[in-house]
């Protein structure tokens, strides 16, 4: 008895050294995940580094076209929203913003407790449009302005490029489209991304919709929210309400990334696109605060840059029903929520 009873403590001893021995191992084989340093998608929402839920309400501002209206930002914030999406030009169809100018639009979102969608307006319409920039010279583009994004993804998300293909071998958006993501991560992006759909951003042959969940798995950091731009083609409720219970079903992050009460390619059912949206939690960017070429200046929410003149598109999205004044929530990252 007494052997045994000097054996066991023995062995135990024996045990727990190799125990010590084997936990740092482990520990070194499966490191904990770091905690998300910005926004992050988590079963198919989008959500702070707080982990708050976040539901953009907010506008397009044509930045790179009128570069002189830093002003737009506070009216926009004025105007209630949480979100300004802000075109940029890659240099290749427009005048290039460089590194000072990305950062300084950074800023003045900040200064005005604003989310800010970046995105690169060089590839609208490929392989329609005479001059457009493929996604691979997009995430380019990005790359060559990282200084001014990293350490900004509590602020910033990057829109890689808009509506990236037009009607023509829109198939070839898939492949890419993960592409362009995977080229930003190994660049060392942590930012969450945006992607738009193909077909001029409408996605009417669902090349977008049928492929998401493969885009979104291609993505290392599954951070990835996927734009649809809603104009004619999607005329009915019905037609809004079934693109954007597909995503939702399927837990796949989905934001309107444009959209306005009228347009050249048929009526847009704003009504339905604003309740919908809001039933499901989903956000929306509205085009545009202003400037607008006179085709489709009716898409101004503001006459001449001017807050204190709404147009009827701005009185319906900023104060109708459902609109940005009603459902708005400044993001936690400024609330403190």
């Amino acid at each position: 008895m007494k052997s045994r009873t000097r054996t066991v403590p023995r062995v135990a001893a024996v045990v727990a050294a190799l125990l010590g021995l084997l936990v740092p191992l482990l520990a070194f084989g499966a490191p904990a995940q770091a905690a998300p340093t910005g926004f992050r998608v988590q079963n198919g929402r989008l959500l702070e580094a707080s982990g708050n839920d976040f539901v953009m309400r907010g506008v397009n501002h044509a930045h790179t076209w009128y570069r002189n209206q830093t002003n737009s930002f506070a009216h926009i914030k004025a105007k209630r929203a949480n979100t300004v999406r802000v075109v940029l030009a890659s240099g290749d169809r427009w005048t290039r913003n460089d590194t000072a100018d990305v950062a300084s639009i950074v800023s003045r979102c900040k200064q005005n407790r604003l989310i800010c969608v970046l995105e690169v307006h060089d590839t609208t319409g490929y392989g329609d449009q005479s001059g457009a920039i493929t996604l691979s010279r997009a995430a380019d583009y990005w790359i060559s302005v990282k200084s001014a994004l990293a350490g900004q993804e509590k602020y910033v998300i990057v829109n890689i490029g808009n509506e990236p293909y037009g009607n023509n071998n829109s198939a070839r958006w898939t492949a890419d489209t993960k592409a362009a993501i995977q080229k930003l991560r190994n660049a060392g992006f942590n930012h969450t991304l945006m992607v738009d759909a193909p077909n001029w951003g409408q996605d009417w042959a669902f090349t977008m919709r049928d492929n998401a969940a493969s885009v979104f798995a291609a993505d290392p950091d599954r951070n990835t929210v996927f734009s649809v731009h809603m104009y004619g083609v999607f005329n009915t409720a019905a037609k809004v309400n079934d693109y954007l219970n597909r995503f939702v079903a399927a837990k796949l992050p989905i934001v309107v990334g444009e959209f306005g009460h009228n347009h050249s390619d048929g009526n847009p059912d704003e009504d339905a696109i604003l309740a919908t949206t809001q039933r499901l939690g989903l956000g929306y960017l509205g085009w545009s605060w202003s400037g607008n070429s006179s085709d489709v200046g009716y898409l101004d929410m503001v006459t001449s840059f001017d807050p204190s003149r709404l147009t009827s598109w701005g009185q319906r999205i900023f104060n109708g029903a459902n609109g940005i004044a009603a459902t708005s929530k400044e993001a936690a990252v400024y609330s403190g929520r």
